[in-house]
C-alpha cells in the first residue's frame, strides 16, 4: 500500500474554547464545506442545534484521518457521545491527476510549496472530474445516540472542522486520502521528472529518405495543448491617432477582453472530462450586463478622461445608476452574481413561510443572552448601534452589509448562519454589541 494512503496518517486537534455570539467559516474553504452539511442534511434543526453546541465548546479534540473525522461531543445534559463523520478517500488514480493538475499550473505547485491551498485549484480538479469539496449529502453521519442521519452532534464535529478548514485547508486532503507531507513530496517528484536532463542538440538527425528505407517509427504527435492558465490579452486599440467617428477604442478594448475571458471559460467547459452542457439560465437585463462588463473594465480614479473612466459612465448612464450605485452593484456582483446584485438594489417584504424560517434562523444562531438588538425593515435586519446589516436573499441565504460614507455596501458572500454572515460584516474595530432578543417585524 501506498504510504501516503495509509489508515494511520492522522492529525488531532485540540478542543476550542466556546465562541459565543461567533460565525463559523471565515474563510473560503470553511464557507464551501459547511454548505456540503448545510445542503445535505435532511434535519435542519439538528443543524442548528449542532451549531450552537460547536458555538458552546462542546466538542473535544478532533481526530482526522483518511476518510473518517472523529470526536466526543458533549450534550447539555452532560452526556458525551461519540460522532464520526466519513467522507470518501479519493482513489490513486485520481490523486496522480490531480499532482499533475497542480504541476501544469506554476502558481499552484508555488502555492502549495508554500503551506498555501489555491481555491482554483477545487475547480482545477473538477475540470477533470476530481471533486475535493464534499456533494450534496456526502457527509455520512455516524453517532452512538443512534440517529440514522446527521444529529446534533455529527453537525456539531462539521462546524468544528469548518474552523479547522479556516486555520488549514490541507486538513480536506488529509480527510480525502493525502497528508500534506505525502502530497508535497509527490508534487516534488513530478517536477523532478519533468526537467530535461540535457537541452537537445541541434543540427543532428537522420536523411529523410534513409529513414524511410529502414522502417523508422515516426514519433508520435504531440499531445493537445491545455488550456491557457488565463485569457488572452487584446491588444492596445489606442495608437495616439484620432478614432474613427463614432469608435472609442476604450470601449472596444473593454469588449474584447471580456470576449476574451468568456471563450477561455466556453473553452475550459469544453475540454472538461464528461462535461455536461450547463442548463439554460434565464436571459440577463440590461442592468445586469452592464454590471458584468463593468466588473471587467478598470476604474482609475473615477475621472472620465482616465482609462476605463468614460467606459464606466457610458455603463451607468446606460443602467440607470450613477458611478457610484454602479460600483456598489459590481461590488455586489463579485460576492454572488445575480442573486447578490437582487440583493443589492430589491427590497421586498418577508412575510408566511419566508419570516418563519428567518425568525427560527436567527433564534437559533445566538444564545439567547447573545441577539444583537436588530431593527428590522422588509428584508433587512441591521444591528442597532452599528454600521453592520444583514439582508435575507429569497433562497434564505444571509448577505453581510456594512455602511461605509454613508452607503449600505455587502461585505462578503452569503452565508446559511446568520451569526456566520455578521461575523463576516463587522469591521475590525467594530464595538461589542448590546444583547437582547431580536425585535419582530413591524416592532
Amino acid at each position: 500500500m501506498n504510504r501516503h494512503d495509509r489508515d494511520d496518517e492522522e492529525r488531532i486537534f485540540a478542543a476550542s474554547p466556546p465562541a459565543r455570539g461567533g460565525g463559523f467559516a471565515r474563510t473560503w474553504w470553511g464557507r464551501a464545506w459547511l454548505a456540503a452539511l448545510e445542503d445535505g442534511a435532511l434535519d435542519g434543526e439538528q443543524v442548528r442545534t449542532g451549531r450552537r453546541l460547536a458555538r458552546a465548546g462542546a466538542v473535544g479534540a478532533v481526530s482526522v484521518r483518511p476518510g473518517r473525522i472523529t470526536a466526543v461531543v458533549r450534550d447539555r445534559d452532560h452526556t458525551q457521545h461519540r460522532a464520526d463523520v466519513l467522507l470518501d478517500r479519493l482513489p490513486d488514480h485520481q490523486w496522480d491527476r490531480l499532482l499533475d493538475l497542480a504541476v501544469e499550473r506554476a502558481g499552484h505547485v508555488a502555492a502549495l510549496l508554500d503551506g498555501e491551498m489555491p481555491t482554483d485549484l477545487v475547480e482545477d480538479a473538477a475540470s477533470a472530474g476530481i471533486d475535493l469539496l464534499p456533494g450534496l449529502g456526502e457527509l455520512e453521519a455516524r453517532c452512538d445516540c443512534g440517529a440514522w442521519d446527521h444529529c446534533g452532534h455529527t453537525a456539531a464535529v462539521c462546524y468544528q472542522v469548518a474552523k479547522l478548514l479556516d486555520q488549514d485547508p490541507f486538513v480536506l486532503l488529509l480527510l480525502r486520502g493525502r497528508a500534506e507531507q505525502g502530497l508535497l513530496d509527490g508534487l516534488q517528484g513530478r517536477r523532478s521528472a519533468a526537467r530535461p536532463e540535457a537541452e537537445p542538440r541541434r543540427g543532428e538527425g537522420v536523411d529523410a529518405a534513409e529513414a524511410f528505407a529502414a522502417g523508422h517509427i515516426l514519433p508520435p504527435l504531440p499531445a493537445v495543448p491545455g488550456i491557457p492558465p488565463e485569457p488572452g490579452v487584446p491588444p492596445a486599440l489606442d495608437t495616439g491617432a484620432p478614432p474613427p467617428a463614432g469608435v472609442d477604442p476604450a470601449a472596444l478594448e473593454a469588449l474584447a477582453a471580456r470576449t476574451a475571458a468568456a471563450a477561455h471559460l466556453l473553452l475550459a467547459e469544453v475540454l472538461r472530462e464528461g462535461a455536461q452542457r450547463p442548463a439554460p439560465t434565464a436571459r440577463p437585463t440590461v442592468g445586469q450586463d452592464a454590471v458584468r462588463l463593468a466588473e471587467g473594465v478598470p476604474d482609475e480614479g473615477g475621472a472620465a478622461d482616465r482609462p476605463g473612466g468614460a467606459v464606466l459612465d457610458r455603463l451607468a448612464a446606460g443602467s440607470g445608476r450613477d458611478r457610484a450605485e454602479l460600483a456598489a452593484a459590481v461590488r455586489a456582483w463579485r460576492h454572488g452574481g445575480a442573486a447578490a446584485l437582487a440583493v443589492l438594489e430589491e427590497e421586498w417584504a418577508v412575510e408566511g413561510e419566508a419570516l418563519a424560517r428567518a425568525c427560527t434562523a436567527l433564534d437559533a444562531a445566538w444564545e439567547e443572552d447573545e441577539r444583537p438588538v436588530l431593527r428590522v425593515r422588509d428584508n433587512r435586519w441591521t444591528v442597532v448601534g452599528t454600521t453592520c446589516q444583514l439582508r435575507l436573499g429569497r433562497d434564505g441565504r444571509w448577505w453581510p452589509y456594512r455602511k461605509e460614507g454613508g452607503r449600505w455596501l455587502p461585505a462578503g458572500d452569503a452565508a446559511h448562519d446568520p451569526a456566520t454572515a455578521l461575523a463576516v460584516a463587522r469591521s475590525d474595530g467594530e464595538e461589542a454589541l448590546s444583547r437582547a432578543h431580536a425585535p419582530t417585524p413591524g416592532s
